[in-house]
Parts: structure tokens; sequence; C-alpha cells
């Protein structure tokens, strides 16, 4: 037990002190994203708005995803992560607190769309941080490490949303979202110096590849959203799904989906290095992980026993724990030979994408078919997936010969 203690410690080893503050930094402001599990149930109890309606909120909610990833690649490359993150971080905050006091259809289409543009600004600008600061070979333990700050707070965060909502509203998970993220961008001010982060930054290539001229990068562009389509579903549909098909409480929800983070914040970290050791490839490895996420939502149609849905978030939690890292680090090796901003946007933005479409036609195929055939549908849609990350693991042979 000691020696696999500290071979659990070793896998740890040699990240940066910035990389530290980076994930201490995440862990505060992920810790406050409670709202967001539960927007769905908010939504349709709280605000009595119908499935399509919370559809369209949903899609409202990835159009300024999409945006805000954009632009925040846009001003990373232009004016540097360090001022983009502190900017967006406060900005957030104030604008989740302001979200509550919305509760007209077309007035929460726009306030989730606005916090969402503020928001999402932050991750490119997160990213090529996360990049400047680690060494190569440390590269996706580091992007590990962030996860497991982000699935730390998010195990918590959903526990204690199911807490505040029994015991108090609501409202009250507003006012967390908003004070934490102001909370994360005064220890990013203390921690991280713009002098420092300026010094850290990485070279720009003076003749810059385009991303759009990088074909290999667009195939796993696709299969990334199809993997983010199927994923997503995990913040609208599935907490419907534990409500209405198997009458879960909310504390009931967030302690199951509070599963997930503490499974990634106990096992992450020495998989994605054992990982890293094999002979895998990195393509590979995210083709294995949208396949165990595909075997997710298989095995909730198998059965109507509620114990079924500890297995399916064991499998899409292990999923996430091999595609995430590895798609990551893809792109962070990929952007060394082009605008590092530019790239960290588009690898953001095909979840930006897939957040306007997950959701809204999740939300439609249940209120038209129910939930069966809803996750028949998403798993014939791994199955395309599958597909985009064969080929790109055969472009990605083919580069190296």
């Amino acid at each position: 037990m000691k020696k696999l203690y500290f071979n659990y410690l070793a896998t740890f080893k040699g990240l940066s002190k910035e990389v530290w503050w980076l994930a201490l930094i995440t862990l505060i402001n992920r810790a406050g994203t409670m709202v967001i599990p539960f927007l769905s149930l908010y939504l349709t109890k709280d605000l009595n708005f119908s499935l399509k309606d919370v559809g369209w909120i949903m899609t409202c909610f990835g159009l300024g995803s999409v945006i805000g990833s954009w632009l925040g690649g846009k001003l990373t490359d232009k004016i540097g992560f360090y001022k983009v993150m502190k900017v967006s971080l406060f900005l957030t905050g104030l604008l989740f607190i302001a979200l509550q006091f919305v509760s007209t259809f077309y007035g929460f289409c726009i306030g989730i769309f606005l916090v969402m543009l503020v928001a999402d600004t932050f991750r490119p600008a997160m990213f090529v941080a996360l990049s400047a600061y680690s060494k190569p070979e440390n590269s996706t333990r580091s992007v590990t490490l962030i996860r497991l700050a982000i699935n730390l707070g998010f195990s918590a965060g959903p526990a204690l949303g199911g807490l505040i909502i029994t015991s108090l509203s609501y409202n009250g998970l507003f006012w967390v979202d908003g004070i934490t993220c102001v909370l994360a961008t005064f220890l990013l001010v203390k921690v991280l110096n713009p002098k420092k982060a300026r010094a850290s930054e990485i070279v720009k290539v003076e003749n810059p590849v385009s991303v759009f001229s990088d074909k290999a990068f667009w195939i796993f562009f696709i299969g990334m959203f199809i993997f983010g389509f199927i994923f997503l579903q995990l913040f609208s549909t599935i907490p419907l799904y534990y409500k209405v098909a198997h009458h879960l409480s909310e504390l009931e929800i967030g302690l199951l989906m509070a599963m997930n983070g503490f499974i990634i914040f106990a096992l992450e970290m020495p998989l994605i290095k054992w990982l890293e050791e094999s002979k895998y490839s990195k393509e590979c490895l995210i083709f294995v992980g949208l396949f165990l996420t595909a075997i997710s939502f298989l095995v909730l149609n198998l059965t109507g026993w509620s114990g079924i849905l500890i297995v399916g978030m064991f499998f899409m939690t292990i999923g996430e724990m091999i595609a995430f890292p590895f798609s990551n680090a893809f792109v962070m090796e990929r952007s060394k030979k082009g605008n590092q901003g530019e790239y960290m946007a588009y690898y953001s933005i095909a979840f930006s994408l897939a957040h306007i479409f997950g959701h809204n036609s999740g939300m439609r195929l249940i209120d038209n078919y129910g939930f069966d055939i809803t996750w028949w549908v998403i798993i014939s849609i791994a199955v395309v997936g599958l597909f985009f990350f064969y080929l790109l693991n055969r472009m990605i042979q083919k580069e190296i010969k």
C-alpha cells in the first residue's frame, strides 16, 4: 500500500510551479460551476420552461461558447494569455450572479449567451498558458493535472450544489458560481505575475502554418465534435434521465455525478502516465476513449435497474479520462508549427459546436421519442466518430512514414 502511494505521488513529479498554480485557480473556479449540471433541471423545474425551450437555451449556451472560444484564441495571440484569463474570470463571476435575476425565455437565451461568450475566452488562453509553463515531455501530464483540478472541483460542486438546492434554492448556486470566479481572479493576479507570464510565453513562429491547411487537424476536429456531442449529454439529458426515468433526487444526482470527479481524481494521473509509456499513439487512445463513452450509453438500454447508472457513469468516466488529455496533447503538439491561440481556439470550438447541437438535439429526441431511442441514436453517432478517429490514425501514420 505504501509503495502504491509513493508511485502515485511520483506521477506528479517534474511539473512546474506555475502549472500547479494554474491547477489551483482552475480548482477554485470549477468548484463553483455547480449551476451547469443542474441547469436543465433549474430551467424546467423553477422557470417552468419546456424541453424545447431548454434545448434552445442550451443552443445559445453553445453559440456563446463558440464565439467566446474564437475570440479567446484571437485575443491570446494578440495580447497574451494572462490578460485574457484575468478579465474573463472576473467578468464571468459578475455575469453568473446577474443571471439568477433573469426569468424570461428570451432573456435567459441572451444571458446564457453572454455568460458563455465571456467565460470561454478563458479556455484557449489557459491552454496556451499551460503550454508555455510545461516542458514538452510533461505536456500530457500537465493537462491531466488541470483536469484533476477541474474534476475535483466538479466532484465537489454537484454534491454541494445538491445540498444547496435542498436546503436553500437554485439561486444560491448562481451566487457561489459568481463568487468563486471572482476569487479565482484574485488568486491569478496574486500568484501569476504578468511580467513573469510574458517572459514565460512561447516565442511565436515566424511563418506560422494556418490551422486551415492542416488536414489531419480537421479530421480530428470532426471526431472531437462528435465526441463532445455525446459526452455533453452528461450535462443536460443525463440528469433528466436520472430524474425522470429513475426518480433520483437532486442530491442523489449530485452524488452520482460527483462519482465521475472522484474516480478521475484518484485514477487519471497514474492511468495517463501508464498510457504515455505504452506503445499506443495519441490517436489510438482517443479512439478508445470514444468507444468507452459509447458503451456508457449502451448499458443504459440493457436494463431498468438503477444500479446500471453507476456502471454507465464508470464507462463514461474512463472514456473521458483517456480521450481528453490525449486529445489536448495532440493539439498542443500540432500547434507548435502555427499560432497556438488559433489551434487551441478551434479545439475549444469543437466542443462549443457540440454544445450548440448536442443539448438541443438530445432534448428534442427525448421529447419526441423517449430516452431509449435517444441513447441508440447517440451510440450510432459514436460509431461515425470512431470512423473519423480511425482515419486520423491512418493519416498520422502516413505523416510519420
